[in-house]
């Protein structure tokens, strides 16, 4: 009788507990075992822009996802966005499905070729098909760059396995309406007008409301698919990937105005001297690590008027905001995670595609009189109208070189500021206490391809390898963080994991701590093989091809033998990508 009593109470409060849900929210781990994956893209942000990496912008929610995870400072992209992506949703490398060049800039005698399609091809799987067929759904909200565009070519996310999308295929556009953030240079009167950028929703042409912020149309949109993802009890796969901080220069104004005073007192040189310093400091460049040496293609701000000083700090303040406002976003999108009950159990992972932009449409090596023209036609460059749709500045050469603190160069390029940019993961249950690498700083060599590894080893996926539903594929060479994450290991690839990349003409091999790099003297290189230990030296100041020259000799048949398997054309080396290039 005893016995029969306490079961009876057992089931009312099971019917109790039952009932009760139905009106509150509960963790999603009790529904499903498969983690949530949220992967947050930043667009043209460099390796010095978070506060996370000892930045003065504010940015709050990435320091705490950094507080809470792993920030890893040896972590490479690719110097351009869609190349990077290319890598980012394959875990292959760019010329095996089809970025050995991207829209903006082709190499003449590649066109055609194999590899050079600058659209992601069907020579690969994305992890967004994988995780459909493991019934994950699977959404997109941002930018796209990937092809899709009738006169590129390629498929849209809605032939790559995401089941909702959302933003726009191209590579930017305008943050408060639907212009584009380019002419069409093909039309004969495209510098005298402005065109429309193709928005979508779910494949259908989407209607982009005026004067709405691009990081709040996106991240209210994400927000909506998760939502819906959550009410079908399904686990969901967002790939949110920011146009912010890409140009068009545009912020919120009420984000401006704390950035002003500083950028014009520091200049380009004292950012520079600033972030350089405050890198060291917190540990996230070598104690070792040299300055950066002044780059030839920089201005002096010394040589500025006041004016143009001005200009320059209002351009650099709204770039700042536009950082910000993408911090705000991320926690906008934690928030209501972590409210929902699905906080803990999703895998967050964030970086962004490639160094700063310092394209400078007036610039005399690297600008475009095009652009130039229709910029001054069509745009109000005002210190006043800065940040508003109708203003269309860069932060050019100057401010990218500054924004990356103790590296070299600036996107568009394979020195370390260019490719290497910040990258943080919190594992699943990672918000709340007990992760044991809460906080590290990691130098572990890591690459882009290794994320959507990562992302499919959390998940339980395994990569099908040569052959995906009929058609022949490449086999991925990213592998997965997830053991170091969990202590299993103290490295993410070691000396045996090397890898290689080429665009543009331009090459270099990491293995291990080093990096083997050769630059075209078109692209301001001296078209030598050189050899840097990039953790102890980041600047790429200290060669050490002389002192080790049986690692550079082993390095460059590694690089020869990955070029040769992939057939990469050589590219003159006078050629300059710049030329004609819209960004």
């Amino acid at each position: 009788m005893k016995k029969l009593l306490t079961l009876s109470v057992m089931v009312i409060l099971l019917l109790a507990f039952g009932k009760k849900s139905k009106h509150t929210e509960t963790p999603q781990t009790l529904a499903q075992s498969q983690p949530n994956i949220l992967l947050l893209i930043g667009d043209d942000i460099g390796f010095g822009d978070l506060g996370a990496y000892g930045s003065e912008i504010k940015t709050p929610n990435m320091d705490l996802m950094a507080e809470r995870g792993v920030r890893f400072t040896n972590f490479r992209a690719s110097p351009v966005c869609s190349v990077t992506r290319s890598m980012l949703l394959t875990g292959c490398n760019n010329i095996e499905v089809g970025l050995g060049a991207f829209d903006y800039s082709v190499y003449p005698p590649t066109r055609g070729k194999p590899g050079y399609e600058s659209y992601l091809t069907k020579n690969a799987v994305a992890i967004s098909e994988l995780l459909n067929d493991a019934g994950y759904e699977v959404y997109k909200s941002g930018k796209w760059h990937l092809g899709g565009e009738e006169e590129i070519g390629g498929g849209t996310p809605l032939e790559w396995g995401f089941t909702k999308e959302f933003g726009i295929l191209s590579g930017g556009s305008n943050h408060w309406n639907d212009l584009a953030m380019t002419p069409d240079f093909k039309d004969p009167n495209g510098l005298n007008v402005k065109r429309k950028e193709h928005w979508t929703l779910n494949g259908e042409h989407y209607d982009r409301p005026e004067g709405v912020y691009s990081g709040e149309i996106y991240t209210n949109q994400m927000i909506d698919f998760i939502r819906d993802g959550k009410s079908k009890n399904k686990p969901w796969f967002a790939y949110m990937a920011f146009t912010t901080a890409h140009f068009p220069i545009q912020a919120p104004p009420e984000l401006v105005d704390k950035y002003y005073e500083d950028y014009l007192n520091l200049g380009f040189e004292g950012l520079k001297q600033q972030r350089y310093e405050s890198l060291k400091k917190h540990g996230l460049i070598s104690k070792s690590a040299n300055e950066a040496p002044s780059n030839p293609l920089t201005h002096k701000w010394e040589e500025l008027s006041e004016d143009e000083r001005k200009i320059q700090a209002r351009v650099m303040a709204t770039y700042a905001a536009m950082i910000e406002d993408q911090d705000r976003r991320t926690g906008q999108i934690i928030d209501y995670l972590r409210e929902s009950g699905q906080l803990d159990n999703t895998l967050i992972i964030y970086l962004t595609d490639n160094g700063p932009e310092g394209f400078e449409a007036t610039h005399p090596k690297t600008g475009n009189p095009e652009m130039a023209k229709w910029i001054e036609s069509q745009f109000d460059q005002s210190f006043e109208a800065i940040g508003t749709a109708n203003s269309i500045h860069t932060i050019g050469v100057s401010w990218a070189n500054a924004a990356t603190g103790g590296l070299q160069w600036w996107k568009w390029f394979i020195g370390e500021g260019g490719v290497r940019v910040p990258m943080m993961i919190v594992p699943p249950g990672g918000f709340t206490e007990g992760y044991e690498r809460a906080g590290e700083i990691s130098s572990a060599t890591a690459s882009v391809k290794d994320i959507p590894m990562t992302i499919m080893d959390y998940a339980g996926i395994e990569h099908p390898k040569t052959e995906y539903k009929g058609r022949k594929i490449v086999a991925p060479s990213g592998v997965s963080i997830k053991p170091f994450l969990e202590k299993k290991s103290n490295q993410v690839r070691t000396e045996k994991d090397w890898y290689a990349f080429e665009l543009f003409g331009n090459c270099y091999v990491v293995q291990g701590d080093y990096k083997a790099i050769k630059v075209r003297t078109g692209m301001f290189g001296d078209g030598e093989w050189h050899l840097y230990n990039i953790v102890e030296d980041p600047s790429e100041t200290v060669p050490l091809e002389r002192d080790q020259p049986e690692r550079l000799e082993n390095m460059k048949t590694l690089y020869n033998s990955y070029a040769e398997a992939n057939n990469i054309m050589e590219v003159d080396s006078e050629w300059n990508p710049f030329k004609g290039a819209s960004q």
